[in-house]
């Protein structure tokens, strides 16, 4: 049995059943696969074009390590080999995320679901699994919430009917010889519950791969500007840089998304309210900016300095530093004072505002904490506490950053426990 019908789950369910186990997976909603389908835009990022395992592994905030071993026996080079036998061809993009040749996460749906069912994997929807129970025989006890169909196989072109209860009717028991565990994320308590019925322990679940809330008016009214820039935390001491992007209700891109991956627990303990420091222009020191400054006295002095950006910025951006740092917007290259102009360079390198909050990211909503990973074998993903049993996914305490790494993880511990569940 593989409870959890997402990337891992699914991939888990197939590396058994092509070694000849039969194999049923529960799933609690009407749908297999949502996470994939919604990935990316659309797109679904399905990992990422690195193909040194010790390289990869650095991309985890946690559990990195622990998938060193697994990654030599399924890493990104395996999981295109994977795609492409079943006919789906990968394309690198310029930043490394590979993605399907179609630009559609349905391609990467339908290669699953007909690969689960010409290995004739069982699923059943809408089916919620209550509680798990390890019998003395060795053999799982699993209860079900009550009138559920029995198991139907899968065609992938055409959706399961989803499970319709039935009134009154008793609870379903159902057991199995191996269990394998793929629910996710424990953003929700009961995802990981399973697991510490069965005996193991949780790492606090915090989110991870969100972008930041920021109730600054002349920054919202920048919203869709794009741009490079180096962004600080002092109260937890995490620096990133990379591509930013402004938005209605705050920052996100790449650069926010990192920082709260290896931040996670910090921003967590900070309640998401905290103060951030913004580089505009990486690298560029006050001073330096100074020079600059008197240089454009001479080379421009009578233009107005909100029509004259630095670049990279954009005139909108520049603008907006421009009067946020007191400069008035009537002044001239050639009136700029002394003072004005260090204010101004402060304000490019050291921009101040207030996280209020944070915002799950639609595309990447990833869980920090999960399973803890010294109860695990990662040459097997087999429970060290409960034989029989097996993990996949994001249950465990793994998280990676944006750019395939998640969905990586997801392919590598489920290819792994689905074949060693099924040996």
């Amino acid at each position: 049995m593989v409870v959890g019908g997402g990337a891992a789950g699914l991939f888990a369910a197939i590396a058994a059943a092509e070694l000849g186990a039969e194999v049923t997976v529960l799933e609690k909603t009407a749908r297999l696969l949502d996470k994939v389908r919604i990935s990316g835009g659309g797109r679904c990022n399905v990992t990422h074009a690195c193909f040194d395992s010790r390289e990869f592994a650095t991309r985890y905030p946690r559990g990195g390590s622990a998938l060193l071993g697994p990654f030599h026996k399924f890493s990104a080079r395996e999981t295109v080999a994977w795609f492409e036998a079943r006919g789906v061809a990968l394309k690198t993009e310029a930043d490394g995320r590979m993605f399907p040749l179609t630009n559609s996460s349905q391609t990467i749906v339908n290669c699953l679901l007909d690969a689960a069912q010409r290995s004739g994997v069982n699923f059943r929807l809408n089916c919620a699994l209550q509680s798990v129970t390890k019998l003395a025989a060795g053999r799982f006890e699993l209860t079900l919430s009550p009138g559920r169909r029995s198991p139907t196989r899968l065609d992938s072109r055409h959706p399961l009917q989803p499970a319709v209860p039935e009134a009154g009717a008793p609870d379903e028991i159902l057991s199995c010889d191996k269990l394998l565990l793929a629910t996710g994320g424990c953003r929700a308590a009961a995802a990981g519950q399973l697991a510490i019925s069965l005996g193991h322990t949780l790492e606090p679940p915090v989110p991870s791969l969100f972008t930041f809330q920021i109730e600054c008016p002349w920054l919202r009214s920048l919203a869709g500007v794009s741009t490079e820039a180096e962004i600080y935390v002092p109260a937890a001491k995490f620096r990133e840089q990379g591509s930013l992007l402004i938005t209605h209700w705050g920052l996100s891109g790449p650069a926010v998304l990192k920082l709260s991956a290896w931040g996670a627990r910090a921003l967590h303990a900070l309640n998401y309210q905290f103060p951030l420091q913004i580089n505009w222009l990486p690298g560029a020191k006050e001073q330096d900016l100074v020079q600059e400054f008197r240089a454009r006295r001479a080379s421009a002095g009578a233009k107005l300095i909100v029509n004259v950006p630095l670049p990279p910025l954009t005139l909108r951006l520049w603008e907006q530093l421009v009067l946020a740092a007191g400069v008035p917007r009537e002044t001239r290259w050639s009136a700029l004072t002394r003072p004005l102009a260090q204010a101004l360079a402060r304000q490019l390198t050291h921009t101040p505002f207030a996280v209020t909050g944070k915002s799950l990211n639609k595309d990447e909503f990833v869980t920090c904490g999960g399973v803890k990973l010294n109860e695990v074998n990662f040459k097997t993903m087999a429970s060290k506490l409960c034989p029989g049993l097996f993990f996949a996914g994001e249950l465990l305490d793994i998280d990676g950053l944006t750019g395939g790494f998640n969905f990586q993880a997801a392919w590598t511990t489920g290819f792994i426990a689905g074949r060693a569940a099924a040996a």
